[in-house]
């Protein structure tokens, strides 16, 4: 079976011969040249995206991190405003009997 761009080789032991033996190998070494060059990207390749991985993977992970601080946030914020909401309740009957206080001083 032939390569691409061989050609059938003549009668051997001629010099035309060795002159296509030796164009094939020329042939077979460009090819070679290339599959390495193609061999050498792809490997590149390869490694570029190992490293996207890992820094998706990172960034992941961080996300994840971030969720759990904000949901920890969350619950702090929830418990305060329970706190803060008798506080508010307390502070405006404060205000009515400190009304109503100044309305008996006054009658007084």
């Amino acid at each position: 079976t032939m390569m691409p761009g061989e050609t059938p080789p003549p009668p051997a032991g001629t010099a035309a011969a060795a002159a296509a033996a030796c164009a094939n190998c020329g042939v077979l070494q460009q090819n070679i040249n290339e599959y390495v060059a193609a061999l050498i990207a792809l490997k590149q390749k390869m490694i570029d995206g190992d490293r996207l991985l890992t820094e998706y993977q990172q960034k992941c992970t961080d996300i994840l991190h971030i969720s759990i601080k904000i949901s920890a946030l969350r619950c702090q914020v929830e418990q305060m405003l329970q706190k803060i909401l008798p506080l508010e309740k307390c502070q405006e009957e404060l205000g009515s009997l400190k009304a109503e206080l100044e309305e008996k001083k006054v009658c007084l």
